[in-house]
């Protein structure tokens, strides 16, 4: 299934943002040791300004969730793209849907195992635009790319789809996260080319 927030691709000669060259790898980056989370404790969760616990999700409970399956473009800061990529995994809005609410704030902190956090627009996750991805080409996530699960926010720099993501805590106000207080951009548009700050 391909859902709305997903449609809408440019033609393949409009597929490459300025800057960008197309690699049939995958590059692997990094700001440090990979991550191995155990399934058995793994979690996921919404919060909110406070750190109040708003859902969870043992892993077992995030895969019988409703599943949607993309093939996306992604677009990393440091200039390469892959096309065509394919991911399984929750959307943003199946996950408010589950958790019987609507977003506390404009702005989500995303958190992730190894202290790795990354903001985004609430408005670029709603609209089945965000996704928390657990299969990636079919196969299981594997941590080197983000697995168990990442974010996958794929219209922005891959930055933004936050590896070993273990929730989303909702903000009224926009604030940096790990990379964009190391002077990336507050946003990361790949067709605006916004990869740092002032651009």
């Amino acid at each position: 299934m391909i859902t709305r927030g997903f449609r809408g691709k440019r033609q393949s000669s409009e597929r490459i943002p300025p800057g960008q060259y197309v690699t049939n790898d995958f590059p692997v980056l990094s700001a440090g040791p990979t991550p191995h989370s155990p399934l058995a404790t793994w979690s996921f969760s919404l919060e909110d300004a406070t750190r109040h616990e708003l859902h969870r999700w043992t892993w077992k409970e995030l895969l019988a969730l409703p599943a949607t399956e993309i093939r996306v473009d992604i677009h990393c800061v440091t200039k390469w793209s892959k096309l065509d990529t394919r991911w399984k995994g929750v959307t943003f809005d199946a996950l408010l849907a589950v958790a019987g609410r609507e977003p506390p704030g404009a702005h989500v902190m995303a958190f992730c195992d190894g202290g790795y956090t990354t903001n985004v627009p609430v408005a670029d996750l709603r609209g089945d635009k965000g996704l928390v991805a657990y299969e990636y080409d079919g196969e299981p996530l594997p941590p080197e790319h983000g697995g168990p699960a990442r974010l996958l926010v794929p219209h922005l720099y891959f930055w933004k789809s936050a590896k070993w993501v273990r929730g989303l805590r909702f903000m009224d106000a926009d604030r940096p996260g790990f990379w964009e207080a190391h002077g990336y951009h507050i946003y990361g548009d790949p067709w605006k080319e916004q990869r740092y700050d002032g651009d």
